[in-house]
Formats: C-alpha cells, sequence, structure tokens
C-alpha cells in the first residue's frame, strides 16, 4: 500500500530528533510533527517574567518552551518546541554510572547495557558537542564546602556540557561537522541556558540533529499536535498507518490534516508519548498496545530545593545554567542550578521548605514568622542573582502509574515500586549545609512545599522497554509490541532511574534503537548522505 511519506516523526526532542536523521541517512522520507513553535535565537524571553515566550499553555496564548503539568503525586517540567528538552535544558549532558540503571531488571536478560550503549554514548557525546565546563566562582566554592559536610570532597566534579564555548560572542563557522552545520558564537557566560540560549551557544538539537536531519531533507511541521494514529489496513500496522494533527492550541479552525506514512516513531517527551497512546488505545485507534502503558513512569527520584542568601549584595550566578556535580554516593548526585540575571520571576515557584506531616500547618507558621521574607514582592529582587537551586536526583527504584482519569485528565496512581519522595531526606541535608555556608534561608517549590509533591524535569518511562507485552509497551529494538513500524525512542522507553541528567541516555539510547531499522533498498547509493558523513 503506497503512502504519503515514508516515516513520520511524532516530536522533535533528543529521541525525536536521532530519529529523524538517522532514517533521512538511510535513505527514508521523513516529516517531524512537532507540537510548540520553531524559535529563532532572538525569539527566545530575555527573562523569566516574559511568560510568553517560556511558558507553554497555548490555551492560555502562552506558547514558550517550557510546559508546567501539575499531577497527583508530582509536578513535571518538560521542553516543547522545535527541538524539544534542549531548549529548555541545563545544558547537562552525563552518561549514567550506577548499575542500578543498567541492570534494573526491567530490561537486563534483553543485553548488556552497559557495553551495548557505549559506542551509543560516544555517538551522542559527538553530536551534542560534549565538553567539561572549566570555571570557578562563589557557587561551584558553595558546593564544594557542602561536599565537604556530607564527607564527600573527592566526588566533585565540574559538569559535561553541550555548549559552544569558543571566544566570548565571536561568531564563527561550524566547528563540529565540517562546515555541515550552522555557523555558532562563543558563549557570553550570561547563565541564562535555561530560559532559551539567545547567544547562539548552547548545543540545542536545532544546531546539530535537526539541523543536519533538514538539510537531508526532513521536513519539521511545527505547531502541529498529533490527534491520531491509526493502522491503514492490516491491524497490525504492516500496511501503514493514517496520522492526523491539528494546529496546537486552536479552539477553532483546527485545521485538521492527515497523512499516511509507513512507520511512525512516537517521540513526544515521555508524558507526552505515553498520554498519547493510552488515548490511541482507549478509542480504538491502537487497540493492541500493551496494557503496561503508563506503568514504570520515572521521576528520576527528584527533589528541588534552593536556598536564598539574605545579603543583598551576595552574586551567586554562575557562567552556565549547571556548572558542578556531586556525587555523595552510588545511587545520589545533585548539581547547582541558576537562572543568570533574568531569573527573578521563577522565585514566585518557591515556598519555605517544610518536611514530614503536617506541611501546610508548617507553610503557614513558615509565613507568619517571616512575613516580609515571603509575602512582600520585594523578595523577588534579585533573587536570580542571590539563589541557587538545587537538582537531587537518584537511581533508587521508584515509580508511578500515569493514566487518564475523568474527563480524559491526566493522573498518577502508586506504581509497582515505592512512590517518589516529597522530602528526600539528602535534599535536607544539602539545604541545611548550604544556609549554614551562605546564611539565608532554604526552599523549595510551592507545591512540594504545601503537599508533598516532589517537581522533576525528568520524567521517564510509561511505555518501557521489556522482553514481552505482559511485561512492557517495546521490545528490545523499542518496536511495540502488537505493531509492525511503530517505535518509541523517547524517554518513555527508558526503564529505570538513571540518576543523572537523562538528556544523553535518551540520545543514545535513541541511537542504538536507529541503528536497527534497514536501509530503505531503493536508495542505497545513499546519494542523499554524501554531506552528513561528518556527523557519524
Amino acid at each position: 500500500m503506497s503512502s504519503d511519506i515514508d516515516w513520520l516523526v511524532v516530536g522533535s526532542g533528543f529521541g525525536g530528533s536521532v530519529a529523524a536523521l538517522r532514517l533521512a541517512e538511510k535513505g527514508y522520507d521523513v516529516c517531524v510533527m512537532e507540537k510548540g513553535r520553531r524559535f529563532d535565537d532572538h525569539d527566545f524571553a530575555e527573562n523569566a517574567w516574559q511568560a510568553d515566550r517560556l511558558l507553554w499553555a497555548p490555551l492560555a496564548g502562552l506558547r514558550g518552551i517550557m510546559a508546567m503539568t501539575p499531577l497527583k503525586h508530582v509536578t513535571v517540567l518538560s521542553g516543547v518546541g522545535v527541538g524539544g528538552g534542549s531548549l529548555v535544558y541545563g545544558n547537562t549532558l552525563y552518561t549514567p554510572h550506577s548499575d542500578d540503571f543498567y541492570r534494573h531488571p526491567q530490561w537486563a536478560d534483553l543485553a548488556d547495557w552497559r557495553t551495548e550503549l557505549t559506542p551509543h554514548f560516544a555517538t551522542a557525546k559527538r553530536m551534542l558537542g560534549v565538553t567539561t565546563f572549566v570555571g570557578e566562582g562563589p557557587s561551584e566554592n558553595l558546593l564544594a564546602e557542602i561536599a565537604g559536610d556530607l564527607g564527600c570532597s573527592d566526588r566533585v566534579h565540574t559538569t559535561d556540557v553541550g555548549v559552544f564555548f569558543g571566544t566570548p560572542g565571536v561568531t564563527v563557522a561550524d566547528p563540529y561537522f565540517d562546515g555541515a552545520g550552522p555557523a555558532r558564537t562563543g558563549c557570553v557566560r550570561c547563565g541564562q541556558c535555561m530560559l532559551g540560549c539567545r547567544h547562539n551557544a548552547k548545543n540545542t538539537l536545532t544546531k546539530n540533529y535537526l539541523h543536519l536531519a533538514e538539510r537531508a531533507g526532513v521536513r519539521v511541521e511545527a505547531e502541529r499536535t498529533v490527534v491520531d494514529i491509526r493502522p491503514l489496513g492490516a491491524a497490525d500496522g504492516s500496511d501503514g498507518y493514517a496520522v492526523t494533527t491539528q494546529r496546537s492550541g486552536a479552539w477553532i479552525r483546527r485545521d485538521r490534516r492527515t497523512v499516511t506514512t509507513h512507520g511512525v516513531v512516537v517521540a513526544g517527551g515521555a508524558l507526552g508519548t505515553t498520554t498519547l497512546l493510552q488515548k490511541l488505545r482507549e478509542k480504538g485507534s491502537l487497540p493492541h498496545l500493551s496494557h503496561r502503558l503508563g506503568h514504570l513512569v520515572r521521576t528520576n527520584s527528584e527533589a528541588i530545593v534552593a536556598v536564598i542568601s539574605d545579603d543583598p549584595d551576595a552574586d551567586l550566578r554562575t557562567d552556565i545554567a549547571i556548572t558542578t556535580s556531586v556525587h555523595p554516593d552510588d545511587q545520589t548526585h545533585f548539581t547547582n542550578n541558576t537562572y543568570g540575571a533574568g531569573g527573578n520571576a521563577m522565585g514566585l515557584t518557591f515556598g519555605p521548605l517544610t518536611g514530614g506531616r503536617l506541611r501546610i500547618l508548617q507553610f503557614i507558621l513558615a509565613v507568619l514568622r517571616h512575613p516580609t521574607r515571603w509575602l512582600l514582592p520585594s523578595r523577588l529582587r534579585d533573587w536570580s542573582r542571590r539563589s541557587v537551586v538545587f537538582t537531587i536526583m537518584q537511581s533508587t527504584d521508584t515509580a508511578l502509574r500515569l493514566r487518564r482519569g475523568h474527563f480524559g485528565l491526566v493522573t498518577t496512581d502508586k506504581g509497582d515500586g515505592d512512590l517518589p519522595e516529597g522530602d528526600l531526606p539528602i535534599a535536607r541535608r544539602i539545604a541545611e549545609s548550604a544556609v549554614r555556608h551562605l546564611g539565608g534561608h532554604a526552599s523549595t517549590a510551592v507545591t512540594e512545599s504545601l503537599l508533598a509533591r516532589p517537581t522533576t524535569a525528568h520524567i521517564l518511562g510509561g511505555a518501557v522497554m521489556a522482553a514481552d507485552r505482559v511485561h512492557g509497551v517495546v521490545d528490545r529494538h523499542h518496536r511495540a509490541f502488537g505493531y509492525q513500524n511503530l517505535l518509541i525512542t523517547d524517554g518513555a522507553a527508558i526503564p529505570a532511574n538513571p540518576g543523572v541528567n537523562p538528556s544523553l541516555t535518551i540520545t543514545a539510547m535513541a541511537e542504538e534503537a536507529m541503528s536497527h531499522v534497514p536501509e530503505k533498498s531503493s536508495r542505497a547509493d545513499g546519494a542523499q548522505r554524501t554531506h552528513l558523513e561528518a556527523a557519524r
């Protein structure tokens, strides 16, 4: 059965961008559907008060790069736009080190994953331009002092990041792909990476995988939300699929369109992929998807705390968003996060640090004890300059179940493992140590402060890899059980908490998955790929 295109990719984040490029290299005609908008460097927010450029809530007219999704057990931060999470993440690209990840029972019997993924991690690092940050300042010194308090001074190091440092502010010809990539500009060290890089220095996917993919003929359609994927002919999709999209966030004039395709790669982020596929299974479009869909949703066992100095002259900003990492034990990793000069509005999302029982009462008492600290607008003055946010991640085996509740609203339940904790003891120790060295006061996300609901920027799982459909959603090659040519290559397929920022892991696993897709025989001469050899 003929199709309009060979492959359609849902989403343009780390998993989708890898799929788009590698399929194009293999000679396929590829189209990417991205629900967010396309950003040029000058389109990003100059500061966090510009909500329309920073936040994604299209029904409210906000079409920025970050979505905030409150769920019953966790608040999820995720990236939106052409380039996905790479637009808003903190540049950090780490290889997991813990056997908790590589030997998790969910996938340990399928391969020796540490060995299997090693070459793909190397490829991902080359493609994303990974380098090690060099620099030192008050924030970095603070982490060294905290590590000393935790007894792990020998486990502090600067971060591996995807940033072009070069000469600050100087634009040069493509430094990564022998001229096949775009010109780049040396990092000016403004520290506003998580608001979107306005200076052409951050190695977002639009500067590597997506740039090369579009050069190879891949078409990227922005602000198109996929609402249906339905097999053509054979029920298992072997005859291809009809994919329907509409304008993102449209109330009227949704401009629905349908395209037919030989195969589909779903890579809309762990939350987006899982909820889309659940909807399609329930409505009968993809009824044979495994009933494990929505299980084993991971949060990287994450907690976020902050410390704000009471010294009005304090300056804790860093050259880039995340500069330093500490590994206090084999399961735990934490970093510093700052927003440069433009993040003051982020202070609105933080409240008093609470823990244990009666959190609402603790919150109220903290506000009553220090009303000027928490109630006056002046508390946001120079918040970004005076604060350090700590992201704590663990490879422990916590999990949630994601499901569609009443009226199709997404909610969470207790999963197969323990629930992610809303009050990690190590997070409290880090905050207390920081306050001792810095002065000031500790804080955490308001939803965690009031409701013991942790916040994660690293949601994973929901359509995880397994040996069979009884235990998971995709097989060892990321192919959905029950269907032909239906792949899932984003964080939804990851079966365990990596314990570090997962962007590099998603990229490497997508590389591994795409290595098993055969070349398109009718284009085996590779004519379209001659200019892409440098990307390998």
